[in-house]
C-alpha cells in the first residue's frame, strides 16, 4: 500500500513544494554556472528508471562541455580536470542533484530509492536485477548513498539497494532522508574517481608505506 499509493503521493507533494521554495536558490545556482563556464545550465543524461526503461535525468552541469558523454565519472582518467570551479562546490554539497525534483514530479523518480544507473552500466543493472531493485523508481537519494556512496563497489551497492527494497516503508524512507542530510553535511562518501576509489587510495597508501619501511 505504501509503495503503490502513499509513497507516490508524498513524492508529488514534496517535489511540488520544493520547486516553489527552491525556485530562487536554483536560479542563483544557474547564474553561477553560466558565469563560471560556457555551456548549458542543465546536464541531461540517459539513466535507467523503473522496469529498466530509459529517461533523461536532470542535473546542474558541473563539468566542461568537452567531457566524454555517457561515461561514469570513475572511468575518466582524470575526472577532476573536467570539473568546473562551481561544479566542485555543487558536487561536494550534492546541490547539482536539485533539478531532479522535476524528474520526481513527472513520476520518473522518487525522493528515496536506488540511485539511477547509467544506461550502459550493465554490471550495476545486472546486479540490481538479482534484488528486484530495478522494479521500483530510482531515487534522489537512497540507502546506499548513506552507506558509502561513491566509494562502494558495484556488488555492495546493489546489495544495499536490495536491502532497501526489502525494508521499504515510510519509517525507512525517513531514515534514509535524514541520514542523507547528515551525510551531505559531513561530505561522507564523496570521492572524485567514484566506485572503489577509497579502497584504491588505501591500497596505494599502504604500498607507499611498505616501500618506505
Amino acid at each position: 500500500m505504501y509503495n503503490k499509493v502513499f509513497k507516490r503521493l508524498l513524492d508529488i507533494v514534496i517535489s511540488f513544494f520544493a520547486i516553489v521554495f527552491l525556485a530562487i536558490p536554483m536560479a542563483l545556482l544557474a547564474l553561477a554556472i553560466k558565469l563560471d563556464s560556457p555551456g548549458p545550465v542543465l546536464f541531461k543524461q540517459e539513466r535507467i528508471c523503473k522496469g529498466c526503461k530509459r529517461y533523461k535525468i536532470l542535473k546542474f552541469r558541473t563539468m566542461r562541455t568537452d567531457t566524454p558523454k555517457d561515461m561514469p565519472t570513475h572511468l575518466l582518467q582524470n575526472p577532476d580536470a573536467y570539473i568546473t570551479k562551481v561544479g566542485k562546490i555543487l558536487r561536494k554539497t550534492s546541490l547539482d542533484e536539485l533539478p531532479q525534483i522535476f524528474n520526481i514530479l513527472k513520476g520518473e523518480m522518487s525522493l528515496i530509492g536506488p540511485r539511477p544507473a547509467l544506461w550502459n552500466q550493465f554490471d550495476l543493472i545486472e546486479e540490481r536485477n538479482k534484488y528486484g531493485a530495478n522494479d521500483i523508481r530510482p531515487g534522489l537519494t537512497g540507502w546506499a548513498q548513506i552507506n558509502g556512496r561513491d566509494e562502494l563497489e558495484i556488488d555492495v551497492k546493489a546489495a544495499f539497494d536490495g536491502e532497501y527494497v526489502e525494508k521499504m516503508s515510510f519509517a525507512f524512507d525517513c531514515k534514509c532522508f535524514f541520514g542523507t542530510i547528515l551525510s551531505v553535511l559531513k561530505s561522507d562518501g564523496v570521492v572524485e574517481g567514484g566506485t572503489g576509489e577509497l579502497a584504491k587510495q588505501k591500497d596505494n597508501a599502504e604500498n607507499e608505506s611498505a616501500k618506505v619501511d
